[in-house]
């Protein structure tokens, strides 16, 4: 027998069976949200933020109050990359199984928060607000930074810049959008730009 065939042909049925496998339903893919410039068709927009497409990424760096990219979908379970530059005073963060995709606060989902001068440090850059402190905090300002969020049934565990900041389990909020926010500092002090250059999504 010749075992180079056997081999290729070995080879060649794994390959099939692994793109049969990838064209199941329910099989997982990554889907992007953002990629550069382009994705805020994919976003509905809360609040009176200029969110624009600017250079390779979307940007905001105006406006009242709280404003948000809510994502048009639902997810449960999933893990979501984000890359995005923040200002020292940015004030910003991602928000997960928002409950009301209307009204988008951190008592009705699991913000995950980008704001390096946070009164309360606890709960700054790399925190869960109000439910996962951070210590020590890290500092997002000033460059381009990654966060990876993992959310599988009650655990939810965020990573920054490679390394994990918490880890929690909670029950409160099962799914819902994923929002994008920009916000105004304390006092509605000017908020920081945000920039979002690409946010990817890969239902778990």
């Amino acid at each position: 027998m010749n075992h180079t065939i056997t081999r290729r042909a070995s080879l060649l049925g794994a390959t099939l069976l692994l793109a049969a496998c990838a064209g199941m339903p329910g099989a997982s893919s990554w889907t992007s949200l953002i990629d550069g410039p382009k994705g805020l068709e994919n976003f509905e927009q809360l609040g009176d933020a200029n969110w624009r497409a600017e250079g390779d990424a979307i940007v905001a760096d105006k406006g009242k109050g709280s404003s948000f990219l809510v994502s048009k979908k639902s997810y449960k379970d999933f893990e979501l990359r984000a890359e995005f530059w923040a200002d020292h005073s940015t004030n910003s963060g991602i928000f997960i199984r928002a409950s009301d995709p209307k009204v988008v606060t951190a008592s009705n989902s699991y913000e995950v928060n980008i704001y390096d001068q946070r009164p309360d440090p606890l709960y700054g850059t790399g925190a869960i607000v109000d439910f996962a402190k951070v210590s020590p905090m890290p500092k997002a300002g000033g460059k381009w930074n990654t966060f990876v969020v993992t959310a599988r049934g009650t655990s939810v565990v965020v990573i920054f810049n490679g390394v994990q900041t918490v880890h929690m389990n909670d029950s409160k909020f099962a799914s819902g959008p994923v929002a994008l926010q920009f916000a105004n500092g304390p006092q509605n002090a000017p908020g920081g730009v945000i920039k979002w250059r690409k946010v990817q999504i890969m239902e778990l």
